[in-house]
């Protein structure tokens, strides 16, 4: 028998330290994964499940996580020191998820990430309401920070440099099969390995989504939904053999009236909290002049998703989720109320008593045919509630351009002191006094503030309407809530929602209860407009024009066909008139109704397609696009 050489015992010393090693840098990654799921749900409910249940992919995103470790290793050139690197930014995203979903109720977004300004500009308004956890969340960045940098200081003199041959072998090993999984990426595909793997997209519920394949790979599956790929049967053929329901366009009234459009910043009606008494009621001129519901695809805020809808007519149950049409999408001319009326004679301007580049209206509003967007930069001098303009300042604006413009005029004006958090002594005094015995402290005093804030914008509307009452030529209305208002434990402790945010997918009742703000449609010459009934916001376009005495091919040719036969189009719930729904209405593509096709169709075209269809539907762009 040959005597072992020296070489022999080499090669198994060899293998063993491989095998640490890969064993240190697979427990890092599933040390850095059980974080993220820790941080993202909030709770260790279930993430035993998720890394030991065999239908469900827990050790397979580890494995994913243990090679990016690896690559980033290999690149920087020490063992483990991709650990400072990686976890870091994905603790940092789960956590921003989990701050998100205590005032929205979807987890975090790739497409979340373009509105970290939005996000700073209102930092001074979320420090108010909730002082003590922003110093504490302040002191933990700052230790963070610092604790960071004394283990990278740390790093570089105790980590072990690897060999170039060690780090060759770590990328050789990684890169591949990191590039081979990027097309596992694309939802819209079958993979028999992601199969296997059981990293199942579940894009038409997010929540669904981000349980079971956890928050890294459901985030990483989002990533492509910027893209919005062309709906089935998407050709010219097709657009072009699509006729109109309504081939009329432009007006025949003898007069046209003036229309002002307000979405009031999370209107709602407060009254419908169980168990919560008030002195008085907060909002008499939008209960007695109550046309109906608008039923928001959006709580808590979102705020330009609905304006989305409201001003295009389109919906973002065609879009995907956690999209930001007005952040990704429009960039060029757009078919909107703004766009036909001008067309129609009338002057298109848009208010906001903020920033212009906030969700990006500076740049979105000439897409949309507005011929002015008056701004916090180029408004008067505003009265303030807490940091943000008052309704009354921009009532006073509004009535002022209005009385300035001797052409007929559609207004659409977005208002701002309604916006949360709802910080205690934002006023100076709260005239409304309230009573329960459910609610805590901190509840009963952002209440207090919210319900400070709809009677102050009732008394704008009361104020609007008695002007126009006053003036010769008709003044149509139109006002609505663009979402509930995020009123956090309010919800919870008066028992009017399970969650402190609503939930994405629900029965008819349920998603209306908590996606249903009022809608005041009014005539300074007919009165209040009744029976509207609840809508979504992307029906508001075919009320408007029809009774400003209007036509035209989509908003009272298809927008009303479609608004007769499903008046609320959302993406998880297909309601009719008569209340009954449709869950998960977008499953099966073939069984949908041939008229939501064409809705879905002509709203691809005109978003992202070739335009086929612009001339029959929209004729009103053709003087844009020929630059008259």
């Amino acid at each position: 028998m040959r005597p072992l050489a020296v070489e022999d015992a080499v090669v198994p010393q060899r293998i063993w330290r491989v095998a640490q090693l890969l064993a240190g840098s697979f427990t890092l990654a599933m040390l850095t994964v059980f974080l993220t799921e820790w941080l993202s749900r909030g709770s260790l409910t279930d993430i035993g499940d998720f890394f030991l249940a065999a239908n469900r992919p827990g050790l397979a995103v580890c494995g994913l996580v243990c090679l990016v470790f690896l690559l980033v290793d290999g690149v920087l050139g020490r063992s483990h020191q991709a650990t400072l690197v990686v976890m870091p930014p994905l603790l940092l995203l789960a956590f921003m998820s989990a701050q998100k979903q205590n005032y929205l109720p979807d987890p975090l977004y790739p497409s979340d990430l373009l509105f970290g300004r939005q996000i700073g500009e209102l930092m001074p308004v979320l420090v108010a309401a909730h002082p003590v956890q922003a110093a504490l969340t302040g002191l933990g960045v700052l230790g963070s920070i610092v604790l960071l940098v004394s283990l990278w200081v740390l790093s570089r003199r105790h980590l072990s440099k690897l060999t170039v041959r060690g780090r060759i072998v770590r990328i050789a090993l990684a890169l591949p099969i990191l590039i081979a999984a990027v097309p596992f990426l694309d939802y819209t595909r079958f993979y028999v390995l992601r199969d296997r793997l059981n990293m199942i997209p579940m894009m038409w519920d997010q929540q669904a989504n981000y349980r079971h394949n956890g928050f890294l790979v459901a985030f990483a599956f989002n990533v492509p939904m910027a893209k919005v790929a062309a709906p089935a049967g998407y050709n010219a053929n097709a657009m072009q053999a699509m006729t109109p329901g309504d081939t009329g366009f432009g007006y025949y009234p003898t007069s046209r009236p003036d229309i002002i459009m307000v979405m009031s910043e999370s209107l709602w009606d407060p009254t419908r909290l169980d168990g919560v008494t008030f002195s008085r009621d907060p909002m008499p001129t939008v209960r007695a002049n109550r046309s109906g519901n608008i039923v928001s695809p959006e709580f808590g805020g979102m705020t330009a998703n609905v304006e989305f809808e409201a001003l295009t007519g389109f919906s973002n149950a065609y879009l995907p989720y956690g999209s930001i049409p007005y952040q990704q999408y429009v960039r060029r001319p757009l078919p909107s109320l703004a766009t036909f009326l001008r067309s129609s004679g009338y002057v298109a301007k848009a208010f906001h008593p903020f920033q212009a580049w906030f969700w990006n209206r500076g740049t979105v509003y000439p897409y949309l045919g507005f011929d002015s967007f008056l701004s916090e930069e180029n408004l008067p001098t505003m009265d303030k509630r807490g940091i943000f303009a008052s309704d009354e300042s921009l009532t006073k604006a509004i009535i002022h351009e209005a009385d300035e413009s001797r052409d007929p005029f559609f207004f659409f004006a977005v208002t701002l002191q309604g916006h949360g958090p709802y910080e205690p002594n934002r006023y100076a005094r709260n005239t409304i006094d309230i009573e329960s015995a459910q609610l805590s402290d901190s509840s009963k005093a952002a209440l207090a503030t919210y319900t400070q804030g709809v009677k102050e914008s009732d008394d704008s509307l009361k104020k609007l309407m008695d002007w126009a009452s006053s003036r010769r030529r008709e003044t149509l209305i139109v006002l609505f809530g663009d979402h509930l208002p995020p009123l956090g434990t309010v919800y919870t402790d008066t028992g009017y929602m399970p969650q402190v945010v609503a939930t994405r997918r629900a029965e008819p009742e349920t998603l209306k209860r908590q996606h249903e703000t009022p809608l005041v449609v009014w005539s300074s010459r007919r009165g209040v407009i009744k029976d509207i009934g609840a809508i979504s916001p992307s029906q508001l376009p075919y009320h408007i024009v029809r009774l400003a005495g209007l036509h035209h091919p989509f908003y009272t040719g298809l927008l009303g066909a479609v608004e007769k036969r499903y008046p609320i189009v959302d993406r998880t719930q297909l309601i009719d008139p008569d209340g009954v729904g449709q869950m998960d209405w977008q499953a099966d593509a073939a069984e949908q109704d041939p008229l939501l096709n064409r809705y879905r169709l002509l709203q691809f075209d005109m978003m992202f397609g070739k335009t086929y269809a612009r001339d029959s539907f929209f004729p009103e762009l053709r003087s844009i696009s020929n630059g008259s």
